[in-house]
């Protein structure tokens, strides 16, 4: 699969993976957005990933099918309320990284990370504790569930 050639490549990739998580993470918390142009960038650095870790432009394909199945499943789910737009475009991005027979490796790394942080988050809300964030106080009824897309992301590339 992955040559000895293309390893350097593969884990700059991945280190540039960790710190697009890192930003969508931050501006996440901060105004509760994760911008389009971190989302686009993601989909390129994952789609370049997949072509050289998963096996060329076949690769290429699974991933960017992956895209497109996972963008129409969360734009519904945007439309229902259950989640934000940012949400939904960044869970897009991640399955950039990973050709679709790992979607639902996908799904339940972000699922389990997103539970994680549904009790961080609701701990944190109870101890009455609170830092500068987003500038709506509804605002902070709302869960930067771009963490867990995020962290789920990671480990599903790391899975794959």
């Amino acid at each position: 699969m992955l040559s000895g050639d293309y390893l350097p490549v593969a884990v700059a990739l991945f280190a540039t993976l960790i710190a697009v998580v890192v930003t969508a993470s931050w501006t996440d918390i901060r105004a509760r957005r994760i911008p389009n142009w971190l989302c686009g960038l993601n989909v390129v650095l994952g789609l370049t990933f997949a072509w050289i870790v998963h096996g060329g432009w076949s690769a290429v394909g699974m991933a960017a099918l992956h895209v497109a199945v996972a963008l129409l499943v969360t734009i519904g789910l945007f439309a229902l309320g259950a989640i934000g737009a940012g949400d939904a475009k960044f869970y897009a991005s991640m399955a950039a990284w990973l050709p679709i027979k790992y979607g639902l490796v996908l799904l339940v790394a972000v699922s389990l990370s997103g539970l994680v942080l549904l009790f961080l988050f609701l701990a944190f809300r109870s101890s009455g504790r609170s830092r500068r964030g987003p500038q709506r106080a509804t605002d902070f009824d709302k869960l930067p569930y771009g963490i867990a897309i995020g962290v789920g992301g990671i480990a599903a590339v790391m899975w794959s």
